[in-house]
């Protein structure tokens, strides 16, 4: 038993002496590591939010592309940093960095995708075919362009539901891009005897008392079909990508009351039958052709 507490005790003892020499050898390097990361992150944080708001006051650059400019601010002060603190406490960087160039290519090599995606998101970011609150059609997805990162783009439906592309399936593709405002397609059907003049007038005139209907370019309306049993009018004003939706429903249902206000009939679809004489029937019958019974 005696034994035993000694072995223990000496070994506390030379652990004791260990973490003494190690301290008294590399105390002070790794308390002026843990300053310069210390001093460094919060450096990194204090330029970066500099750097945001100059962007934003002194320059006309988008979203997107200064968030880019931002992070990689903080990604170059941060890696400093730790270079920095690595060299501190004694770590061979320079040997450190060839590794990682080495382990790098082989990374590389099982990264293309993830690659592929960068170098499209930095051409998305450079040649701005799209930007960041504008509504695109692109690989049979639409909907407004809520954020644009170096690896994705993320859209967002009328439904508020969100659609992340690969910034890779982006480049290269057709893209139709609307901006920030889209077109409306109304048509509403107005009965033959109706005065196409006044139903023109009054469609013009609810659709420029909506405030949420661009005056420029103004909005396209007439007669746009002519149908079985209706002339239709056509409506098709402009208006901001968020207001999209609830313009459409709103206009639907103004102009119809509208037209119901001012005796513009709005007819329900109808179809004309014609009943052959009873004789003439039986005159075909004679010559052996069939005969139709309407009922």
């Amino acid at each position: 038993m005696q034994e035993t507490m000694n072995h223990v005790s000496a070994t506390l003892t030379s652990l004791k002496t260990t973490l003494v020499e190690f301290a008294v050898r590399y105390g002070f390097q790794i308390l002026g590591a843990s300053v310069i990361v210390l001093v460094g992150f919060k450096t990194a944080g204090y330029l970066t939010r500099m750097l945001d708001t100059w962007l934003e006051k002194k320059t006309t650059i988008d979203v997107a592309l200064r968030s880019l400019i931002v992070r990689l601010l903080r990604f170059v002060v941060v890696g400093a940093t730790i270079v920095i603190a690595a060299e501190k406490i004694g770590v061979p960087v320079a040997s450190l960095i060839a590794g990682l160039g080495v382990a790098g290519v082989g990374i590389g090599l099982a990264m293309q995708g993830v690659l592929s995606n960068l170098i499209a998101g930095m051409t998305i970011f450079f040649l701005k075919p799209f930007r960041v609150g504008e509504y695109i059609d692109v690989l049979k997805e639409h909907g407004e362009v809520v954020d644009i990162t170096l690896f994705s783009t993320t859209l967002r439906h009328t439904d508020q539901s969100l659609i992340v592309i690969p910034n890779r399936q982006i480049a290269g593709e057709i893209l139709h891009n609307y901006g920030t405002k889209r077109q409306l397609d109304i048509e509403i059907g107005i009965a033959y005897a109706s005065d196409i003049g006044k139903a023109i007038d009054v469609a013009t005139e609810t659709v420029l008392a909506d405030p949420r209907v661009l005056k420029e370019p103004a909005p396209l309306i007439g007669v746009r079909k002519v149908g079985d049993s209706a002339l239709t009018v056509s409506v098709r004003p402009w208006v901001p990508v968020p207001e999209y939706e609830q313009t459409l429903l709103g206009l639907y249902r103004a102009i119809f009351e509208a037209y119901r206000e001012c005796g513009v009939d709005v007819p329900h679809p109808q179809r004309e039958i014609r009943v052959i004489h009873a004789e003439t029937g039986a005159a075909r019958a004679a010559l052996g052709a069939p005969v139709v019974k309407v009922n």
